[in-house]
């Protein structure tokens, strides 16, 4: 088995059968003879050997170290009965060391009562000390004992400073992890609303001049064939933006299926362009220079503005003249969509502002700018200036 195999096999121990050999060790220490009698000393009592009596302080001392992190305040009280039978005692063992090891626990790990169980211990330090200052030979000042209490003081302080250190912690994973889900469903919600807008807006104008159609069976025809397409486009990008919503997807787990050859910019762009025109709107597209060989997001980004200006174009001016313009460089792609002031084009700046204010924000993530205002003539223009090869 492997270091790391056994690593996750040790951390899916209970905790307190991880915290037992620390306890084990500090047991076994106790007994060597190196280190017998040379342990935490408080006070000026002589040291004397262990008898049967030391074995009950040490396993006081040392056992309760198994549940310090599952029950803090039951590890700590018994700790603390068995170190002070070990001063009192005069068996100065190793394992009193494990008196801060036990506050340090309780500091950090004891969830309630902490002011209390301070105030507890702190009583009775003060007749420990008492009892240790008159069963000595009277050499230890009383400024000793409170140097000691001093160092517990330090030792639970600590503890308490990991437990507000752990927890500033856990809210700041909190804190990032909300701010990505609100993230993640901004982005959902964009994608949402540029695909169903768009595709359902198509489909309601060409549903709507079909009505007139009725004396006409061969665009009666070319309408419904329209609506139909639509219909599927939506489809096919509501189950590609539910395909990156599955927590399977991408992950190789699930059924494979095929995947559609990813169709360039302005492709796509003429396809939005074709099923505007097949709406009844009149739409102009130019198309100047190369697109650049990796462009990043800045493609995608680009068709949602030319989406979302024709899908206001035709839910505000249908039927105004529109232009599209793309125009592509080494380092940035810009799109200007622009609608005659025929129709009640002034109401596109208005709207519902979600679109036009996903579209900024899509855009400004990339370091381009954006623009959406009315003209003079009553018409209405989006420009996008778009930094090629960023990521979204």
């Amino acid at each position: 088995m492997s270091l790391q195999g056994a690593g996750r096999m040790w951390r899916r121990l209970d905790v307190t059968v991880r915290d037992l050999p620390l306890g084990i060790l500090f047991l076994v220490a106790s007994f060597l003879p190196g280190l017998r009698g040379h342990g935490t000393e408080v006070g000026d009592l002589p040291t004397r050997p262990f008898d049967a009596l030391a074995v009950v302080a040490l396993g006081l001392e040392c056992l309760p170290l198994m549940v310090r992190r599952r029950w803090p305040a039951v590890c700590l009280a018994l700790v603390a009965c068995g170190f002070a039978l070990d001063q009192l005692r005069g068996y100065h063992s190793t394992a009193g060391t494990t008196l801060p090891i036990a506050l340090i626990s309780a500091g950090s790990h004891l969830e309630r009562s902490r002011r209390t169980t301070v105030l507890l211990l702190s009583v009775a330090y003060v007749p420990l000390a008492v009892a240790l200052s008159r069963l000595g030979s009277g050499d230890e000042t009383p400024a000793g004992f409170v140097t000691f209490y001093l160092v517990l003081a330090l030792a639970f302080g600590a503890g308490a400073w990991l437990r507000s250190t752990r927890a500033a912690e856990a809210e700041r994973r909190e804190r990032v992890a909300a701010q990505t889900r609100t993230a993640e469903r901004t982005r959902i919600a964009r994608e949402l609303h540029d695909v169903v807008t768009h595709h359902v807006t198509a489909m309601v104008v060409q549903a709507e001049a079909a009505r007139y159609l009725t004396a006409a069976p061969e665009r009666l025809e070319q309408s419904l064939t329209a609506v139909s397409d639509t219909g599927r486009r939506a489809i096919t990008d509501l189950r590609h933006l539910l395909d990156l919503l599955n927590p399977d997807h991408g992950t190789g787990t699930g059924t494979p299926e095929p995947k559609e050859p990813r169709t360039p910019a302005v492709g796509r762009v003429l396809t939005l362009v074709e099923q505007t025109r097949r709406a009844g709107q009149p739409v102009d597209f130019t198309e100047q220079g190369t697109p650049p060989a990796s462009t990043g997001s800045a493609d995608l980004v680009a068709y949602r503005v030319v989406q979302e200006a024709l899908t206001n174009a035709l839910k505000y001016a249908h039927g105004s003249r529109t232009s599209v313009q793309v125009r592509h460089s080494d380092r940035e792609i810009t799109v200007e969509v622009s609608t005659d002031g025929a129709g009640s084009c002034s109401a596109a700046a208005v709207g519902s502002g979600r679109g036009l204010a996903g579209l900024r924000a899509r855009v400004d993530v990339l370091g381009g700018d954006f623009s959406a205002a009315g003209g003079t003539d009553g018409g209405f223009t989006v420009r996008a200036r778009i930094p090629a090869g960023g990521t979204s």
